[in-house]
């Protein structure tokens, strides 16, 4: 897929304005995210109760056969910019309830993504090299069937905001994404329309704590190398659609955490959607979904062994408001006991999601942490987030 965030609509606007044609290849888009929390109570005692995050990404496509007649060929490039504060910890949480702040820095400014991606054999099969998000072609319950260009942050299955939903807790630490992207090799192929394989290889030193975002890339027998193959299907009377996804991972090299290390670690992963039911079939897209995610590791060095995720979506139930959505969501993970004296943490969320103009977008989510990981002696975390998306 092209993983390009943003619509690309204030560059079509400034062309229009400008009486130019949009036939040369080149697109500009990019999007804002920014979010205010509350942790009402429970969490790390005496911290500060309020933190907020902002994201800014801008990036550029160049489709080669319109630029210069080169067929199948896509050039992406990607700047990010973080700032942001330590929200996760200061609620407990070790999977991390806000999906915005990661590791330190948390203020960064970084090449997010260089590649060049080639399509060959009729569209069927695709290759990318450069620096990329492997967390948007693998483990991806939210757009788990596409080659086709990807709108981020809103998502088709559900717009949660926990960690989790973007990367599988069993994978935290491994996988490549955001905002710690790195240099590799991606392969897709998909001979028919519901069925695909994908495989890749990367940097692999994050297991080591390296920021890959932030670096380029080093070749020191560290790398991820992780398969998928999944499936798409139109079930019963009104052709709902669903899919699954399975996945094996291998990192080899150093897997470090803290004082503990490993030579090497495996893991594997499912997950999948499916539209259970259609308001208005065949009229419109309103109606509820659910997603379901599994994840398993061998490590005895990542924070987090097993992960289990479920949750269900309602889009365009509010009445004259067809483009809003509202949803449910439980990530569940089982930690290291070697690293945490509480065995399981569980995060509960729920949130609305409301398109206030075009490509504007603004969430209020409430995220309750029955058991916060960091601690056992920790009380149940409240925490409030509401949240600002801007695509351009």
């Amino acid at each position: 897929m092209n993983q390009v965030s943003g619509t690309g609509q204030l560059q079509a606007s400034i062309q229009k304005a400008l009486g130019i044609k949009d036939n040369h290849g080149i697109r500009i888009g990019g999007a804002l995210v920014a979010d205010t929390n509350s942790l009402f109570s429970g969490g790390i005692p005496n911290v500060q109760r309020w933190t907020s995050n902002g994201l800014f990404l801008l990036n550029a496509t160049v489709d080669t056969q319109k630029l210069i007649g080169w067929k199948g060929g896509l050039f992406g490039a990607e700047f990010l910019q973080f700032n942001g504060q330590n929200t996760n910890a200061q609620a407990g949480s070790i999977q991390g309830y806000n999906s915005l702040p990661g590791p330190p820095p948390l203020n960064r400014s970084e090449l997010y993504q260089l590649w060049f991606r080639q399509a060959l054999f009729e569209d069927k099969f695709f290759i990318r090299i450069g620096k990329s998000v492997p967390t948007i072609d693998f483990n991806n319950v939210i757009k788990p069937v596409s080659l086709k260009e990807d709108k981020l942050f809103i998502p088709a299955v559900t717009s949660l905001i926990y960690t989790p939903i973007f990367v599988n807790s069993s994978m935290l630490g491994i996988l490549p994404g955001y905002y710690n992207s790195a240099y590799g090799i991606t392969l897709n192929f998909t001979p028919i329309r519901r069925w695909y394989a994908s495989y890749g290889v990367y940097d692999g030193n994050l297991a080591q704590g390296k920021q890959t975002g932030l670096t380029g890339p080093t070749f020191n027998g560290s790398y991820l190398h992780i398969g998928e193959t999944g499936l798409a299907w139109l079930f019963g009377k009104f052709n709902k659609p669903g899919n699954i996804g399975l996945g094996l991972w291998h990192q080899s090299g150093l897997v470090q955490n803290g004082n503990l290390s490993e030579g090497g670690t495996t893991g594997y992963y499912l997950f999948g959607t499916q539209r259970l039911w259609y308001r208005h079939p065949s009229v419109d897209t309103s109606g509820i979904s659910m997603f379901y995610q599994f994840g398993d590791n061998s490590s005895h060095v990542l924070s987090m062994t097993k992960y289990i995720g479920l949750g269900f979506t309602a889009f365009g139930l509010m009445p004259r408001r067809p483009n809003d959505s509202a949803g449910i969501g439980t990530a569940f993970s089982w930690l290291n006991k070697a690293i945490y004296s509480r065995r399981t943490e569980q995060i509960i969320q729920a949130y609305y999601q409301a398109k206030i103009i075009s490509s504007i977008y603004l969430e209020p989510v409430l995220s309750y942490i029955p058991t916060p990981g960091a601690s056992p002696q920790l009380n149940p975390s409240w925490a409030g987030t509401l949240r600002l998306v801007a695509l351009f």
